[in-house]
């Protein structure tokens, strides 16, 4: 990734104090940014991956997760962000987010549309999905 998408993407996401990336694989750079921003960072991936120093590393399945009553521990962050995410998994991540009540930022492979609702953002010339943690579903009962 190149720097200034890095560093820009890094800047808005340290605006939270915990945070979770679903699907690190082998690109930590902006978990590790963020992570040197200050901020708490747990990366999950369905395979084992070095997570660079400051960043937490959880072997867990995004699909898996969000079918279980309880996601669990590692996804108890302010946000959770995913970067390039297919969009098949665009559900079960949001699902995730909104099940501890966290909000939910991702980019796509650039030529996916988001298949959740989610407001937009240009960050460092990227497109940044956002769907904030009190965002309901279009005529959903307010459980408020």
């Amino acid at each position: 990734m190149e720097t200034a998408l890095r560093d820009a993407l890094a800047a808005r996401l340290a605006r939270y104090d915990s945070l979770v990336e679903i699907g690190i694989g082998r690109a930590p750079d902006v978990a590790a940014a963020v992570a040197a921003a200050g901020a708490e960072v747990t990366a999950t991936d369905v395979h084992e991956f070095d997570a660079p120093p400051g960043v937490e590393f959880v072997e867990d399945d995004v699909v898996a997760a969000s079918e279980r009553e309880d996601p669990g521990a590692a996804y108890r962050a302010d946000a959770v962000y995913a970067l390039n995410l297919p969009p098949e998994l665009h559900r079960p991540a949001r699902d995730v987010a909104r099940a501890v009540g966290a909000d939910f930022l991702f980019t796509t492979l650039g030529y996916d549309a988001p298949s959740v609702p989610a407001e937009t953002e240009s960050v460092g010339g990227e497109t940044l999905y956002v769907v904030p943690a009190d965002r309901r579903e279009p005529g959903a009962e307010s459980q408020r």
